[in-house]
Parts: C-alpha cells; sequence; structure tokens
C-alpha cells in the first residue's frame, strides 16, 4: 500500500525462483496477492521509476502460511506426557483450543497493523490538504490586502482637492 508521495500509485512485480513473472501490478495504490509457494529465493520489486520527481512511502506485509515446521512441534509435546488415554484427550483439547487462541489473537495483531498502514495513509492525505488550503488561504489573504490598499488610494485620489490656491 502507497501511504504518502504524489498520485499514491507504484508499480509492483513478484518473480518466482525460476524468474517467472508470477505477479505485476502497474501504478496502483494497493494490492493484495496470494501465491503458492515452491522452495527459492522470490524477488519482489516496488518500482517508482515512472514518476522520478516525487518519492513514495510503502507498507508492506509478508504473510507466510503453513509452514512445514508447526506439525512437528505440535507432536513433541506427547512423548512427556504419560497416563492414561483421558488425560491425551483432555490435553489435545487444552493444545486445540490455545492454537486456536494463538491463531486469533496472530490475525487480530495483522489486521491491526493493516489498519494503522490505512490510517498513517488517510493522514498523510489530510495533512497534505491542510497544508494546501493553508497555503491558498494564505494568497487569498495577500491578494485581498493589496486590492484594500488599491481601493482606499483610489477614494483618497477622488476626493483630493487637485486645485491650485493662490494668495
Amino acid at each position: 500500500q502507497v501511504l504518502d508521495g504524489a498520485g499514491l500509485d507504484v508499480d509492483f512485480h513478484l518473480l518466482s525462483p525460476k524468474g517467472e513473472t508470477l505477479v505485476f501490478d502497474e501504478r496502483k495504490s494497493d494490492g493484495v496477492h496470494t501465491v503458492e509457494t515452491e522452495d527459492g529465493d522470490y524477488m519482489f520489486c516496488f518500482d517508482n521509476t515512472f514518476s522520478t520527481i516525487s518519492e513514495k512511502v510503502i507498507f508492506f506485509e509478508l504473510i507466510l502460511d503453513n509452514m512445514g515446521e508447526d506439525g512437528q512441534d505440535e507432536e513433541d509435546w506427547k512423548k512427556y506426557v504419560t497416563g492414561t488415554d483421558l488425560l491425551d484427550m483432555k490435553l489435545e483439547d487444552i493444545l486445540e483450543s490455545i492454537n486456536s487462541v494463538k491463531a486469533r489473537l496472530s490475525k487480530s495483531v495483522q489486521i491491526q497493523t493493516l489498519l494503522r498502514a490505512f490510517e498513517a495513509r488517510d493522514r498523510n492525505i489530510q495533512e497534505s490538504n491542510f497544508d494546501r488550503v493553508n497555503f491558498w488561504s494564505m494568497v487569498n489573504l495577500g491578494v485581498m490586502v493589496v486590492v484594500s490598499a488599491v481601493q482606499v488610494y483610489m477614494l483618497k485620489s477622488l476626493f483630493e482637492d487637485k486645485r491650485k490656491n493662490r494668495t
């Protein structure tokens, strides 16, 4: 998501480890992309070469789901537990509850981070508009002062006595 900068747009490229273009967005202000991955290094690029004068502030988040190590960690606790099947069942229920809470909390953190990015973009737009309104208000005020001074001068010149008095 483009948070600040002229036009609020940027190009985005995502390349696979084989060098194939997976995603190409041209002049977008935001986007969400889901990609099935394979082993290797991916490359992503935010390109602002079409707008060399203005710089941009970008927010991005990379979310990796279904990492291979999670399944092994869930089964490690079972080798330390001794007891009846009923005890194993209760521990599995507790573990399922804890994992559910953990997943919901991480999703909540992701959503709050995304909302902060939206808020930052909106705040930057508001500050830009505020500065623009202040600038044109000052220009308008300057023009009004100049016009009022010209009017006072013109009115005074109408009432001046231009005849020369001889004494």
